[in-house]
């Protein structure tokens, strides 16, 4: 899932035509974490991706984490069927 995000965050930054050093800098991150980061390592701080995010102009879709629960709506209906 991190390996897809990092993808993601790697495509985001190329289509906007910035370099590792402009993201990383506007980032507050040196850019061997960047890469890191566009690898999807687990090792890096959240906060790190979230930051990268901001500055692709992206950081709404952190919000969109779990907001479409499908498993656990199951889960719910499951334990409502009882």
């Amino acid at each position: 899932m991190l390996g897809k995000m990092g993808k993601n965050i790697k495509l985001a930054r190329k289509r906007r035509e910035l370099t590792t050093e402009q993201v990383a800098e506007r980032a507050g991150i040196v850019r061997s974490t960047l890469h890191l980061i566009e690898r999807g390592d687990p090792s890096v701080a959240m906060g790190s991706y979230f930051n990268v995010l901001r500055v692709l102009g992206l950081s709404d879709d952190i919000l969109k984490l779990g907001s479409d629960d499908e498993f656990g709506r199951k889960l719910q209906d499951l334990e409502l069927l009882k």
